[in-house]
């Protein structure tokens, strides 16, 4: 039986790292593309271009996850340490508008949500939190998988050379 447990297991680590290196998606593109598959919060439908001029960071996370809320104090510091550095941070969640509302009201983060319109998976996440930061031609430049110590000195020098 533990050796059955142990195949299964090894089979399932497989089977989830060989599909997370699919990244042939068009959301998972290495620049901005004009598409609506975001919305805010007010249902209304939230077109990446229109942040054209601006690096972006978006961060793609869910209610659910540990990781993605214990990294957010660190993430709304380094939006307020980077104000001025031409950045715009995105939460972006394929969460329900309600779920994802419930969870700005109860948590406080000031963040610029959004919904996603199709799965994070169908986009290529698989490991949640997972962060693009796209530069102002949007091009994107840095992918980050995992919790980050967003308003570490290193990482604020790291943004700001981006």
């Amino acid at each position: 039986m533990k050796n059955f447990i142990i195949i299964c297991c090894i089979t399932l680590l497989v089977g989830c790292s060989s599909s997370s290196s699919q990244n042939s998606n068009s959301y998972a593109s290495n620049s901005i593309q004009s598409s609506s598959i975001y919305i805010d919060l007010d249902n209304n439908e939230v077109d990446l271009f229109s942040f054209r001029g601006k690096k972006i960071l978006i961060n793609y996370w869910a209610t659910w996850c540990g990781p993605c809320i214990q990294e957010m104090p660190s993430l709304l510091k380094a939006q307020e340490l980077l104000k001025d550095e031409n950045y715009i941070f995105l939460l972006v969640s394929d969460e329900s508008i309600q779920k994802i509302s419930r969870f700005k009201n109860r948590k406080k983060f000031n963040f610029t949500y959004l919904k996603s319109s199709v799965s994070l998976g169908s986009m290529g996440i698989y490991s949640l939190p997972t962060t693009y930061i796209f530069n102002e031609k949007g091009e994107k430049v840095k992918k980050i998988v995992g919790a980050v110590d967003w308003n570490s000195n290193r990482m604020i020098k790291k943004l700001k050379s981006l």
